[in-house]
């Protein structure tokens, strides 16, 4: 896999309307224009933090502006979503704390000029957060749509949300099973499976043929985990661990349509470790081995750690074709957007 081309971009420069920026996402639309929606106020959790867009339009990125800011609610983690008509899917979560968030929804069907007024995404769903936690949802082959979901009351847990509505209503997939203590537990299954602190959030999921789904999740381990589905989703194996490193930050990838997968992480194995570098690996094995394609910012070896300073995490990714966009927050005052050609 070789890059083709690459383009970096700010989304907007040090006269932004907001002091503090975080956790973005994308969509793409078939003209080759962008939409970014990000958090965004004096700083995370603060009552004035709002959902915010930025869209590219012909190469040019808009003056950010504000989609969703009810008065009295902080809100998170936006999530895009663009379906088979056209129409684009907001979600996002509001509330305090994180674990008694809920999860609100808009849509907008000009692009993202536009926006519906908010709703909840499962009536009467107050606590926890329903759908979409951090990472963009998918449409299996049989057109149900998946929402990568977790919780983070008590130990954190990992699970997905399916639809088979194009969205109207959403069933709870059980919990992807983890192994959190080593009492009783046989040498092999603790190396492969133990969960050690919190657990496991912020899934990233994709599909490899009908029916088989997988995540990968961000931990508190030190490790990206993995988990998989042969029923669509709606349960998963016991969740393990991958090599690689996760420093208890946001992941994610997409997969191309040849097949490929492509991830944005922190390669920092750490429990609260450093949120950079942060790099670009492909897998063409389903995920199994990983080969490092591009380090988006920071430098890294195996042997010490980066000596750039700043914070570059919380990155999104989207495959449209040959090409791949990144989305992550840049030392939480600004968005980057990667846009990238792709060859093999």
């Amino acid at each position: 896999m070789k890059l083709k081309s690459k383009l970096k971009q700010f989304l907007f420069e040090d006269d932004r309307p907001f002091h503090n920026c975080h956790a973005s996402t994308v969509v793409s639309f078939p003209n080759g224009d962008l939409l970014v929606a990000y958090f965004a106020g004096s700083l995370e959790g603060a009552p004035d933090v709002a959902i915010w867009c930025s869209k590219r339009t012909n190469g040019v990125w808009s003056t950010p502006y504000k989609v969703a800011d009810e008065e009295g609610l902080v809100h998170w983690n936006p999530v895009l979503f663009r379906k088979r008509d056209g129409q684009v899917v907001l979600h996002y979560k509001v509330g305090k704390p994180i674990p008694e968030w809920y999860t609100r929804v808009i849509v907008s069907d000009d692009e993202g000029e536009t926006w519906s007024e908010p709703c909840e995404l499962v009536p009467g769903d107050r606590v926890g957060g329903r759908g979409p936690v951090k990472n963009k949802l998918i449409e299996l082959h049989d057109g149900s749509w998946l929402a990568p979901a977790s919780l983070e009351r008590g130990g954190w847990n990992v699970f997905a949300d399916l639809s088979y509505d194009q969205g109207a209503t959403w069933t709870m997939s059980e919990l992807a099973p983890i192994v959190r203590s080593t009492d009783g537990v046989p040498a092999e299954v603790k190396a492969k499976h133990l969960v050690r602190g919190a657990g496991l959030i912020q899934p990233t999921v994709w599909e490899s043929e009908p029916g088989k789904v997988h995540m990968l999740t961000r931990s508190t381990s030190g490790f990206i985990f993995r988990s998989d589905s042969a029923d669509s989703g709606r349960t998963w194996s016991t969740c393990y661990k991958t090599y690689l490193p996760n420093n208890n930050s946001g992941i994610d990838l997409a997969k191309m349509d040849d097949g490929t997968l492509v991830l944005a992480y922190n390669p920092v194995g750490m429990y609260k470790g450093p949120r950079m570098p942060l790099m670009l690996s492909y897998s063409t094995d389903n995920g199994e081995t990983w080969e490092e394609l591009l380090a988006l910012e920071g430098e890294y070896t195996t042997y010490k750690l980066p000596i750039e300073p700043g914070e570059f995490s919380y990155p999104a990714v989207i495959a449209d074709g040959s090409r791949i966009y990144v989305t992550y927050t840049w030392k939480r005052q600004r968005i980057v957007c990667w846009s990238f050609e792709l060859e093999a």
